[in-house]
């Protein structure tokens, strides 16, 4: 008698404790609706030239994976297909000068979701964040680069198609004349050459909650930014906890700073609204694979990158601290499943079972 062994035995599968109804496509789709808004916003302030960049950078994170998924032997459209890696490039043009050489988005494109994702195993399975380690690796290497940015120039001062792709594939630099430092770089240098604070921005900041500043895409419109956010917690794609943490923590000993120097440190309002603030807490931070399960690992992941976020631009080299905050807290972030874990049904904090009180006693 020749019966195979799968005949007899039955089908061995995961008990449907939990089932949800989302997938990884959709959650990604959710995620660049709600990032649309503020990225057209840049496109407007920008010109041609962010939207060539981005769709370079984005472009390059797609060939990256689809390669590294070739040579693995794996299915490569269907995984193309989850917009995982169209979501890597997209945050990570979201943070670049908007006037970068192509060169940069292609390099930072293909580092994200090669170095960043795949070497790692691929989706779900990388310990960083992909987009900030990319960032990371240009902003050390190619910090003249890195830190070019420009004044927003739009309707009839922003440049034409050729003019663009001029400035993103001709390799001219930036002239003088639009070009200006971010709002957090510019008291950087000041504060370095001893002039105080209050003689910086004497005449007031720049404005805020336009976006009409030098800086990112994503760090310029930052209502259209938060409102993404909001939305994400509306749609459940995200909670509550780590966004709410990571301002909290950012905000607070700013204001505490201030309120004792303010000429030294500059304002919570300042620090919330300039630099990656909302996009890191709101897009960046939230990455489920690189983040904490429990809630309440959440809310330590939170404060550990605002606070971090506020003692780089304080005190670091860079000017801008996010993206190094939040690599730091990923690092942490299997200590901080381990440490900082749910009660268990049934079993009080330290794991052991509840003494149930019977008969009224």
């Amino acid at each position: 008698m020749n019966t195979s062994l799968s005949s007899v035995l039955p089908a061995v599968a995961a008990s449907p404790h939990a089932q949800a109804q989302g997938s990884i496509s959709s959650v990604m789709a959710k995620v660049m609706l709600a990032l649309a808004p503020a990225t057209l916003c840049g496109f407007w302030f920008f010109g041609l030239p962010a939207l060539s960049l981005w769709v370079v950078t984005v472009g390059a994170a797609v060939v990256g994976e689809a390669t590294c998924l070739r040579l693995m032997n794996k299915p490569v459209t269907s995984t193309l297909c989850d917009g995982s890696a169209v979501l890597t490039g997209w945050l990570l043009a979201m943070s670049l000068p908007p006037w970068a050489p192509w060169w940069i988005g292609v390099l930072g494109g293909l580092f994200a979701t090669v170095i960043g994702k795949q070497i790692f195993g691929g989706v779900g399975q990388n310990l960083f964040n992909p987009a900030m380690i990319a960032r990371v690796a240009l902003l050390v290497s190619f910090p003249v680069q890195m830190t070019a940015w420009v004044m927003p120039m739009t309707g009839a001062h922003a440049p034409g198609l050729l003019d663009a792709l001029q400035v993103t594939f001709g390799g001219g630099a930036i002239p003088d004349a639009i070009s200006s430092a971010s709002l957090l770089g510019h008291a950087k240098s000041e504060l370095s050459r001893g002039v105080d604070l209050l003689h910086v921005f004497a005449s007031g900041l720049p404005t805020s909650f336009s976006g009409e500043r030098p800086g990112s895409m994503g760090e310029t419109a930052v209502l259209l930014i938060a409102a993404g956010g909001v939305a994400l917690m509306l749609m459940r794609v995200i909670t509550w906890h780590i966004p709410l943490a990571m301002l909290a923590a950012l905000a607070i000993p700013a204001a505490i700073a201030h309120g004792i120097n303010p000429a030294r440190y500059l304002d919570a309002g300042t620090h919330v609204l300039s630099g990656a603030a909302m996009l890191g807490a709101f897009f960046i931070a939230t990455d489920y694979v690189s983040s904490p399960t429990s809630r309440a690992g959440q809310i330590v992941f939170g404060i550990g990158c605002g606070f971090l976020t506020w003692v780089i631009r304080t005190y670091g080299g860079y000017p801008e601290g996010v993206a190094f905050a939040v690599l730091l807290m990923n690092a942490l972030t299997p200590a901080i499943d381990r440490l900082v874990k749910p009660r268990v049904y049934g079993r009080d904090l330290k794991g052991q079972p509840l003494v149930l009180k019977t008969g009224g006693k």
